[in-house]
């Protein structure tokens, strides 16, 4: 038995404005000649399917051509989990029919524990394969809410919800294996933040609940289990230094603070007693570059980039003493008719200068325009409780937008 895990996709998701859709579809397409060239039984996806809960026609597209066509070849199960990026209900809204196809969706905690317990069969019609498939948990799913609560509360609140419902979802599973003939392995699949779990600047993750940090540590999940299989983090990562409990993290890089970083998927071949695991490296389609220095330094690396014929998009930070104040224009002016094109200039100086959002030494039209949003949240003191769905409410003002300018185009 073969196996694939996946995680943090991020269909849709754009980097200062630039879209990524080419990106997308070449992974989609890449992994689904994976599947084939490898034999591939299962394809295991830990969460984040989706940049946000209201996705654009095109994202939606890629995910369900993607989804006919893995269901059209040998590979027999797909199992998803939502992330926190994702949209329960919208995940969830074509389970029962997707599930004829064998592909089997969780988006949300059910009312019981078997409703995220997956038994996957062989091709003879026998039990090969356990599946507890836990998405994201939510706030309210895990934990009940109290006005005199403390911030210390709340956490570990948090942290005692997700334990006790990994322990009831894989307690469960146990169970079934236990009334089996022969031995099964069982795979634990969660959407989280893993104490000790480690993360890139720039590379877009966001905390999973508000005001707490709520990193679960590896010792909630048991003994018992043959592969833990994570998403969240979108550095591919093994946690609390067990080789089978592991991140796959995103197979894009999500940022410049990832150029140069290698992307990944984990294949897992079952040989009877345990998973044998083996990262495989995902293509780069769109290379990502950092250049930073004072003016003589950046412009050395730029004309490098240019005299080899780098095709890449640019993030510059200037870091020189002088004040420069036409910067992009002058970077522009040097890298045209080449194959770089310029995402993001941030220029230091000019941030000394008290030219920045909330002392935060960003220039205005260097945020993206969620993070605006989020800041203008901060700045307003908007309470915890309401973050969340005036996000969500964002999310889906600004897909409707993006959906207006294509039909415009």
């Amino acid at each position: 038995m073969k196996i694939i895990h996946t995680s943090d996709w991020h269909l849709g998701r754009s980097l200062y404005g630039r879209k990524r859709y080419e990106e997308f579809d070449a992974f989609l397409e890449w992994l689904a000649q994976l599947l084939a060239e490898e034999e591939i039984d299962v394809l295991l996806v830990a969460g984040d399917v989706f940049d946000n809960t209201a996705p654009s026609n095109r994202a939606q597209e890629m995910y369900y051509r993607f989804l006919c066509r893995v269901a059209a070849s040998s590979c027999r199960h797909v199992v998803i989990v939502a992330g926190n990026h994702d949209s329960p209900s919208f995940l969830d809204a074509p389970r029962d029919l997707l599930r004829h196809l064998q592909i089997y969706i969780v988006g949300s905690i059910g009312t019981n524990s078997d409703e995220e317990v997956l038994v996957l069969k062989d091709s003879q019609g026998e039990a090969e394969l356990i599946i507890c498939a836990v998405p994201y948990l939510r706030d309210r799913d895990i934990r009940s809410m109290e006005s005199s609560e403390t911030v210390e509360d709340k956490d570990r609140k948090l942290v005692e919800g997700i334990m006790n419902h990994y322990t009831q979802i894989c307690r469960r599973a146990a169970d079934i294996r236990d009334q089996l003939e022969r031995r099964v392995p069982i795979i634990a699949m969660g959407h989280l933040f893993a104490a000790g779990g480690r993360t890139v600047e720039g590379d877009g993750v966001r905390e999973l609940y508000v005001g707490s940090l709520a990193h679960v540590g590896v010792d909630i999940f048991p003994d018992y289990i043959d592969y833990l299989a994570l998403g969240h983090l979108h550095s591919a990562q093994t946690v609390g230094g067990q080789e089978k409990f592991r991140y796959a993290g995103a197979p894009l890089p999500m940022g410049f603070g990832e150029a140069g970083r290698l992307k990944s998927v984990i294949k897992l071949d079952w040989n009877k007693q345990q998973f044998d695991m083996k990262p495989i490296e995902v293509p780069l389609w769109q290379k990502l570059c950092r250049v930073r220095g004072d003016r003589e330094q950046i412009a050395q690396q730029l004309n490098e980039l240019i005299m080899t014929g780098t095709k890449a998009w640019l993030e510059i930070v200037y870091e020189g003493k002088e004040i420069i104040s036409d910067l992009r224009e002058q970077l522009e002016t040097t890298v045209a008719g080449s194959e770089l094109e310029i995402l993001r200039v941030c220029n230091q100086r000019i941030w000394d200068q008290g030219v920045s959002v909330s002392g935060s030494g960003e220039l205005l039209n260097e945020l993206d325009a969620r993070e605006i949003f989020e800041r203008c949240m901060d700045t307003y003191e908007v309470p915890d409780e309401q973050r969340t769905g005036l996000l969500q409410i964002y999310d889906e003002v600004i897909n409707e937008l993006d959906l207006a300018d294509r039909m415009a185009e």
